[in-house]
């Protein structure tokens, strides 16, 4: 183990393991490495697990400044080629939390990315607001849909407290350096009875399991990795009480699931296979994300 892997970052215990031996540096990471549709399914950090909460991080948790300034710089054209299915994803969100804030308001949107999630729910009555890193994402949002999101580290920026009615953190907190502050800065800038949504994947899975080293989730952009048990630990050392708890269902197009892996790069060559493709939406319910709606007590 390595010695400066001495105490967890999410609850301060000592009894500290060693998880699974890593096979990337951090010297060598680029932007394309961590951008959203990276398919580097395997590749992952020095991890090391607590005993206690059962929370897995990586050895580049410390390591905040570099992994901040290449999100900055990532340019992911191809995430927006999915806008419509991953808007059925969204879509799926919103309509839950309409569940809980009938009344809506406003929502903020951590990692809005290229602002699909936004601009659903601003059509659907929210006041919305958000930020992202990637400037290239940013000004995406901004020419596509007319979205003024912020550029910028959620953890660093200025934003008003007890302002938002609703805070969305989607497939976020295990890219993030340090998910207690995030989480915790959530928290201060909702309102009381504000709504938090994080969607991020479950490492104690069956899939994860199974799967071992492999599993789709190991990629050089997830620093952290969360269980029930770790992430109900942190929300509820935040200030939070969990409401709803449900496995995450992913829609993809049959083009973009294929694409993942080298295996089928001949057959999406074809322009006419992989139009067809394109527009045969799949639902995932693989049950290795967890979707938790939690209350600001």
């Amino acid at each position: 183990m390595k010695k400066n892997i001495k105490i967890c970052p999410l609850c301060g215990n000592r009894e500290i393991k060693f998880f699974r031996k890593g096979n990337i540096k951090l010297e060598n990471l680029s932007p394309n490495d961590i951008k959203i549709t990276d398919s580097q399914y395997g590749k992952f950090w020095d991890l090391f697990a607590c005993k206690n909460c059962n929370y897995i991080f990586s050895s580049a948790l410390a390591s905040a400044n570099i992994i901040h300034s290449l999100y900055k710089e990532i340019k992911d054209p191809e995430y927006d080629e999915e806008a419509e299915n991953r808007s059925l994803n969204f879509i799926r969100i919103l309509s839950f939390i309409e569940k809980l804030k009938p009344e809506k308001g406003k929502l903020f949107d951590v990692g809005a990315a290229t602002g699909i999630l936004l601009n659903l729910a601003k059509k659907r009555g929210w006041k919305i607001d958000g930020i992202e890193p990637s400037k290239w994402a940013v000004n995406y949002a901004l020419n596509k849909y007319g979205l003024r999101i912020k550029e910028g580290i959620f953890e660093e920026a200025e934003l008003s407290e007890n302002y938002y009615d609703v805070v969305t953190m989607i497939d976020l907190i295990e890219h993030i350096p340090d998910p207690v502050t995030g989480v915790k800065k959530a928290y201060k800038i909702l309102k009381k009875n504000g709504i938090l949504c994080i969607v991020t994947p479950d490492v104690r899975s069956f899939m994860a399991k199974f799967f071992g080293k492999r599993w789709w989730h190991f990629r050089p952009a997830h620093l952290s990795y969360f269980s029930r048990k770790s992430l109900t630990y942190l929300l509820k050392n935040s200030g939070f009480e969990i409401v709803k708890e449900r496995k995450y269902v992913w829609t993809f197009s049959l083009y973009y699931l294929l694409s993942r892996f080298k295996i089928f790069t001949p057959l999406l060559k074809s322009h006419r296979i992989s139009s067809l493709w394109k527009r045969i939406p799949l639902k995932l319910a693989l049950g290795d994300s967890i979707e938790v709606y939690a209350l600001k007590k």
